[in-house]
């Protein structure tokens, strides 16, 4: 069921790959929701997926950007004001690579021109994204930025090396920028702590399954779909969240919560009962 939740209002989403993408999902919930949008991913990524079929379901236009470089971001915010017709009210940032994953690298031999990659792909384009769309005052007042996060900024899970590190920059540059252009511009800015979400990225991390299933028997609620996610993103773009900044919220189904659940005490033999 739409609510019409975004009728009316212009976005960006970065990072649909393909139908497994939390952005995809995002996309095709905002278009419910009334929205239009432009979609964008680096050229690679792009080849790679299959945005042109989510692009012709959600009637948007592609506009190609490297998050990395502050000239085709400058490109991607000045073509996107003209294709849409006005300035932007929401952004998704869902970009994420780390090289050390990828290769396989321990945390404690990483390679450091990846992790200073993964750095720039993954936290430093939102500091990027954000001060270009701030130069060009590209955003409307009470527009609203979601970058996608994950509870390893916090707490340390070893499979996600490098990136726990780089999570913890992107939620540090929410806070930050969130407080100049929050006084400045009324522009809010947020970022989603996410469930282990069977997408193509998380698929490729050493040993996702059985966390998956770990996270699933801890979480009370169960492990937060894309779909679900997504229609979170879309109350954080709304009006009805228009207090709502500098925050890392988590969607996770209680498991940011949860010391220890029933299913895992049954299954190590132990009853829970003194």
């Amino acid at each position: 069921m739409a609510y019409g939740l975004l009728k009316g209002k212009r976005g960006i989403i970065t990072g649909a790959l393909d139908e497994n993408s939390i952005a995809w999902k995002v996309a095709e919930k905002a278009h419910e929701e009334g929205a239009t949008f432009v979609l964008t991913n680096a050229p690679i990524a792009m080849r790679m997926g299959e945005i042109n079929k989510l692009a012709e379901k959600t009637n948007a236009q592609i506009i190609p950007a490297d998050a990395t470089s502050i000239e085709e971001l400058t490109n991607l915010f000045t073509q996107s004001q003209e294709v849409l017709g006005g300035k932007i009210d929401f952004v998704l940032h869902s970009i994420g690579m780390s090289v050390n994953i990828r290769k396989k690298i321990p945390y404690t031999e990483s390679n450091y021109d990846y992790f200073m990659k993964g750095i720039d792909v993954s936290a430093m384009s939102f500091h990027k994204m954000l001060a270009v769309a701030k130069k060009l005052d590209a955003i409307n007042e009470w527009g609203s930025v979601v970058a996608l996060s994950y509870m390893a900024a916090q707490r340390t899970f070893p499979f996600y090396t490098d990136m726990a590190d780089i999570k913890a920059m992107l939620e540090s540059i929410a806070r930050s920028f969130g407080y100049h252009y929050g006084l400045e511009k009324k522009v809010r800015i947020n970022t989603v702590s996410q469930s282990p979400t069977k997408t193509t990225a998380g698929t490729g991390i050493k040993g996702f399954g059985d966390f998956f299933d770990y996270a699933q028997a801890i979480a009370p609620l169960g492990n937060a779909s894309a779909e679900d996610c997504a229609n979170y993103c879309v109350t954080l773009f709304s009006d009805l969240t228009k207090m709502v900044t500098m925050q890392n919220l988590f969607h996770d189904g209680g498991y940011s919560n949860t010391g220890v659940s029933d299913y895992v005490m049954k299954n190590l033999g132990v009853s829970g009962e003194e």
